[in-house]
């Protein structure tokens, strides 16, 4: 008589299904953002290759400005979480609000910067003559939505602190929609070219930022939270923010390097560089929705000073990072015969794309534990923690990867030295998390 399989514990069911609640949606979100650009790059192209070339110049300039202050979707998610464990919706919603207006004042300064240092900036970042007067264009226009994405980052933040996942994914159809149609009618409907397309981008970003603002809204006036501008409450997110931002700039950086080392190696491994980073970014945003899944759930427990439901909440999401990891790495494998060639037909890129792609799905397991076990630090609002390990790591990685045309071993040398970066992540994560250092319990940390 066969015996029947043990049944999960009733604690693991009940993560199970909130990690897949918040993840799968947040997902979904996360992949619909990228595709503004590649509507844009699909309708501007049609225009010609001057036009298409500005456009990859502003938007890299535009999506490097925003990723900066990504931090204000995550420390508004850690802190609204704790709130709402706490029982206190006035006071989250309260915190979600300071996070807005601090996303409305950047926004501002962003474009004070913007407008004026935009020939400078295109300039600095080599586009070519025929280029500059279509970047500079719908770099000015597209600044004008900067406080929008901003706002928009940090009302994801308030919605992912409430454990609500699916607002977001709504808002990140509908803002793709309207950019597509926005696009297409502008540029050639209305004729405006490629300042069509900024404007068309502009016009969407603000309408996501609105329907997010009316959600919050809403719930401010549901549970009687102040809407209105508070110094000290603004001050307080800037500074939870500060040491996210410090972690971002580190990572933004150990990505510029290795580009910059890719491109030292060669054209064929700088054209390999950019497919393989195409699919690890890919492959993060599958791993990221589980760690925004984390930072909304440890948040919500700490918060309701449940230390047993925190660490098996970071037990549970550990064992979806690994599962995924594999997942993942295990699908690069057995798909690289049908993607590769969609990105190339050279042969001379495939050769040398493969083994370092081979290296990026060994290391997928590496990274679906660090991208869990992030999320969980920044539930807890560990930021410091999450700031200095990452400069720790920038530390290490840099003479690694800047050692590898002196020492040969071309791309997959270089991969070799991103798997490198992300294990030293992982053992300071791991350190972390082991301490128990990062577990405060409260409505504030």
């Amino acid at each position: 008589m066969t015996q029947a399989p043990a049944a999960q514990p009733p604690s693991r069911r009940r993560h199970d299904r909130e990690i897949i609640a918040l993840a799968v949606p947040a997902f979904g979100a996360l992949v619909a953002e990228p595709l503004f650009v590649m509507v844009d790059s699909a309708i501007v192209g049609h225009l010609g290759t001057p036009q298409l070339a500005g456009l990859a110049v502003a938007a890299a300039l535009l999506t490097t400005a925003v990723s900066i202050f990504v931090f204000l979707a995550y420390a508004t998610t850690a802190a609204v979480a704790r709130q709402v464990g706490a029982g206190d919706l006035a006071s989250a919603i309260r915190q979600g609000m300071d996070g807005i207006w601090l996303a409305l004042l950047i926004g501002a300064a962003v474009i004070a910067l913007t407008l004026p240092l935009a020939p400078w900036l295109i300039e600095l970042f080599g586009a070519s003559d025929t280029a500059s007067p279509y970047a500079i264009t719908y770099l000015r226009i597209s600044s004008l939505g900067i406080p929008a994405m901003l706002v928009v980052l940090a009302a994801t933040g308030v919605l992912r602190g409430l454990q609500d996942t699916r607002t977001p994914l709504y808002v990140a159809i509908g803002g793709f929609a309207a950019n597509g149609a926005l696009n297409a009618g502008l540029v050639y409907g209305a004729g405006l070219g490629i300042a069509g397309s900024a404007w068309g981008t502009v016009i969407a970003q603000m309408g996501m930022a609105v329907a997010y603002l009316v959600v919050v809204v809403r719930g401010a006036h549901r549970h009687g939270a102040s809407l209105r501008p508070d110094a000290k409450g603004i001050r307080a997110s800037a500074q939870a923010g500060v040491p996210l931002l410090i972690r971002t700039l580190s990572l933004r950086a150990v990505l510029m390097i290795a580009t910059a080392v890719a491109a030292r190696l060669g054209d064929t491994d700088i054209a390999a560089h950019q497919i393989i980073l195409s699919l690890w970014s890919l492959t993060a945003f599958a791993l990221d929705a589980i760690a925004i899944a984390g930072q909304a759930i440890i948040g919500r427990y700490l918060g309701a000073n449940d230390v047993k439901g925190a660490r098996e909440a970071c037990r549970r999401m550990v064992q979806w990072g690994i599962v995924s990891g594999v997942a993942l790495g295990a699908l690069i494998v057995l798909a690289r015969p049908l993607f590769v060639p969609l990105f190339t037909s050279d042969t001379s890129v495939q050769d040398t794309l493969l083994p370092a792609l081979l290296v990026v799905a060994l290391s997928q397991p590496i990274s679906g534990v660090v991208f869990v076990l992030d999320g969980v630090l920044m539930g807890a609002g560990d930021g410091r923690y999450l700031a200095w390990a990452m400069v720790l790591t920038l530390a290490v990685f840099a003479p690694a990867a800047l050692l590898v045309p002196h020492f040969g071993g071309g791309l997959t040398a270089l991969w070799g030295a991103m798997t490198l970066m992300m294990t030293v992540r992982l053992i300071t994560l791991f350190l972390r998390t082991r301490s128990g250092r990062w577990i405060v319990t409260g409505a504030t940390r």
